[in-house]
């Protein structure tokens, strides 16, 4: 059992879907912060900063669709291409 605090009217539906796209938010930020250490970033230009963020969501969807040899973690699969990017590059190309 799970209890909440909301101002939101008693509308079932209406809440649950809050609660489902704020866990959807929290999901991929949890895979931005351990597979890319997105919280422990200084970066302190806002331009680059947003720069970054975006690389690192386009870098996320490759990796959440890109499927090697072998089942791994997000960040064993970033490992993995990195140590070989010529050989997976035109995998992750025909993406």
């Amino acid at each position: 059992m799970r209890y909440f605090i909301s101002s939101l009217d008693t509308d079932i539906d209406l809440f649950s879907k809050a609660v489902r796209g704020h866990w959807a938010v929290e999901s991929m930020h949890w895979h931005l912060d351990i597979t890319f250490r997105e919280d422990a970033n200084q970066t302190r230009e806002r331009f680059a900063a947003e720069n970054l963020n975006i690389l690192r969501k386009l870098a996320l969807a490759i990796l959440k669709t890109f499927e090697p040899d072998k089942k791994y973690s997000l960040k064993k699969k970033r490992f993995t291409i990195s140590c070989n990017f010529a050989k997976f590059t035109q995998r992750i190309m025909a993406l």
